[in-house]
């Protein structure tokens, strides 16, 4: 944790110098997907984005504790927080299934892809419906406060009294003022009358006859509001205030401001000292939208089976391509930009493939490329501590690329280069690709580890081969040679005795 590191938080829309509230250790809590659906990969850009956060920070030494919910109960159709249907129960009335039916079958739909992007599984991943009791018991704490008022059996937000006793805390993140929700309100739906003010909002909605999700509580039989469920289970888990709350910039208003609110309303605390939000995941720079065409699932653009894209992208290459953009900025998906994405993704792992098989028997005293080498190593870790910004970061790694690839071509010599600085550009150049980045090496089969079972196999066939050469078996060199070229693998025989293979 020497190094310094800075976070751009949305709440003082500036960048912060990263103090966590207990030395050594951070609590960080990000909104997880309402699973009601596959998640889409919009989702997916926020959740790789807060891996690659997250696996920085335990790079840095910090012990972690990452808390990510499934919302499985309290998201109403269109955002709304009275009178509207529940995202998971429409699912389940179309689909004719129980609610958590839909719900167990869309959380493991959202942890496989998670595994296809290779994320860290969080620290804690609670549920809303399993701490109905902590809910409940916030709802009361608000109410016992002043800043909650029971209506027909739900219980609202008062957003005024609460605006006049804590000034310059509600609206804050987003940028809005309560004057101004009276017709930015996203809930004008229906039971507008039931409101004090149309900016209150719902944190326990009594349930319909028809609605199958409902408990019990002291002021109805009901479910809980969807903002309620995040200030509830981080407290639970990190405390009345931790160090980093994360989700979509879409997230800003309403959920993440009335959250604020509510938890200044039940302990007089706010819930986060840093607040980071990743910006929206465009296509073919537009926003995706299912009624215009303009949209496409993570399954689709592995598979290529869309009109938006030429051909199928693997996993690792789409997470490269996310990696390309800073995590504050838009990320705009083209095929264009995928298949560049494709050739930088590959041009890495050869590179990585390369440095580690470098020798360090050659090493020399050091010069200028010494030096370097050591100064781009200090600017990834400069670039990735400023606001985790990593398509700084990889520029850097891909200046090294090319001076790895000078030092196998013989353009640049190895003599100029000390044996720790050769030593430490391997290590870090591994770590940043598999433990900070969390890619795989889909060419080779390595894991996050840098194990490269196929590497290993085909250092096994490449043996087989020489031999062959050196007993002058040509018909086996060739029929080895002419066998991997069917499975997309070339073989190059260097001028210098050394046989090396790139997958195509």
């Amino acid at each position: 944790m020497d190094q310094e590191l800075t976070i751009y938080n949305s709440l003082s829309r500036q960048k912060e110098i990263f103090e966590p509230l207990n030395e050594g250790v951070v609590g960080m809590y990000v909104c997880g997907p309402t699973v009601y659906s596959d998640v889409h990969l919009g989702n997916c850009r926020t959740f790789v984005s807060f891996d690659v956060i997250f696996r920085y920070l335990m790079h840095l030494g910090y012990k972690v504790r990452y808390v990510r919910n499934i919302t499985d109960v309290g998201h109403l159709v269109g955002d709304a927080d009275s009178g509207a249907e529940g995202k998971i129960e429409k699912a389940a009335r179309l689909m004719k299934l129980e609610p958590m039916e839909v719900v167990q079958m869309y959380t493991n739909g959202f942890h496989e892809m998670m595994s296809i992007f290779n994320t860290k599984s969080p620290s804690i991943e609670p549920r809303a419906t399993g701490h109905i009791i902590e809910q409940i018991e916030m709802v009361q704490a608000i109410i016992d406060n002043g800043f909650g008022y029971i209506k027909n059996g739900s219980v609202y937000f008062d957003t005024l009294k609460f605006n006049a006793a804590n000034k310059n805390v509600y609206g804050k993140l987003s940028g809005r003022v309560v004057e101004e929700l009276i017709s930015e309100s996203r809930d004008n739906l229906k039971n507008q009358d039931e409101k004090n003010h149309p900016s209150d909002f719902a944190i326990w909605i009594k349930a319909d006859p028809s609605h199958l999700m409902r408990w019990n509580s002291p002021w109805s039989v009901g479910f809980p509001g969807w903002h309620l469920e995040c200030s509830a289970m981080s407290t639970k888990y990190l405390g009345t205030t931790f160090d980093i709350h994360g989700g979509g910039t879409d997230l800003k208003f309403p959920h993440h401001e009335n959250e604020i609110a509510q938890n200044h309303g039940a302990c007089k605390c706010s819930p986060a000292k840093y607040w980071l939000h990743t910006n929206m995941l465009l296509m073919n720079g537009r926003k995706m939208s299912k009624s215009d065409g303009n949209t496409i699932t993570p399954t689709q653009l592995f598979t290529g089976d869309s009109p938006h894209v030429s051909k199928g992208y693997s996993p690792m290459v789409v997470r490269f391509f996310m990696l390309q953009s800073h995590y504050r900025s838009t990320l705009d998906l083209t095929d264009e930009a995928l298949k560049a994405a494709e050739g930088g993704y590959r041009r890495l792992m050869e590179a990585n493939k390369i440095l580690q098989g470098l020798s360090s028997s050659n090493t020399g005293t050091g010069g200028n490329l010494d030096q370097e080498i050591n100064g781009l190593i200090d600017q990834m870790h400069l670039q990735m501590s400023d606001d985790f910004n990593t398509p700084k970061t990889l520029a850097r790694m891909f200046e090294l690329v090319t001076k790895v690839n000078g030092l196998k071509a013989g353009h640049l010599s190895i003599d100029e280069v000390q044996k720790s600085t050769l030593d430490r550009l391997k290590s870090t150049f591994q770590a940043f690709i598999f433990d900070i980045l969390g890619l795989t090496n889909e060419l080779s089969g390595a894991n996050e580890n840098g194990e490269n079972l196929v590497d290993d196999l085909m250092a096994i066939i490449l043996d087989l081969r020489k031999a062959a050469r050196t007993n002058k078996d040509w018909g086996t060199s060739d029929k080895i040679r002419d066998s991997l070229k069917e499975l997309a693998i070339q073989v190059k025989d260097d001028k210098d005795g050394t046989t090396t293979w790139t997958k195509n």
